[in-house]
């Protein structure tokens, strides 16, 4: 597996690989799906434009030959602290260690490029099999919760009012 940073080029298999993980019935064939909890699209390619072309942000794609399987999104959100989102691995090869070895390196990316100390994220709430996979990985629910933008098409349609994000943080 090869790891390298996302660019402009990419972002159309990007996108795809993304709302195949997180939407739909293609999603439903791996295990870190939302696709009962949300509808739509989990993101757009203006969003993923913004974020590859942002200083403070980057996406570290996973490649196997020329095809796209994983792909995470960091952020270095300042002393210290950096932000992961979007951790996406292909439904076709999730519970191969792919997850596992995005999160590696994410975390050495953001000590190295940002010093960073900690990395933080948000997982919906009402996701417990997907919390407990972090957490075997190091990473602690803080106790703080934010609200889920119910009221933004551009991050899915909830199927329930009842979401929002839990803080996950490790010490890197």
């Amino acid at each position: 597996m090869n790891f390298r940073r996302a660019a402009v080029g990419d972002i159309d298999t990007l996108h795809a690989l993304v709302e195949s993980a997180y939407r739909g019935e293609s999603a439903k064939r791996g295990w870190t799906h939302e696709a009962d909890l949300l509808g739509g699209q989990r993101t757009d390619a203006r969003a993923l434009h913004e974020i590859i072309v942002a200083d403070d942000q980057v996406i570290l794609l996973a490649q196997n030959g020329q095809a796209l399987a994983g792909c995470v999104q960091l952020s270095n959100v300042g002393n210290g602290l950096a932000y992961l989102g979007l951790l996406t691995v292909d439904p076709t090869k999730q519970a191969t260690g792919l997850g596992k070895q995005l999160l590696l390196q994410s975390e050495t990316f953001v000590r190295e490029t940002w010093q960073a100390v900690a990395i933080e994220m948000t997982v919906i709430r009402q996701r417990a099999d997907l919390i407990a996979y972090y957490e075997r990985r190091g990473y602690m629910q803080t106790g703080e919760y934010r609200p889920f933008p119910h009221d933004d098409p551009r991050f899915g349609l909830p199927k329930t009012s009842e979401l929002e994000f839990t803080v996950l943080r490790k010490p890197i």
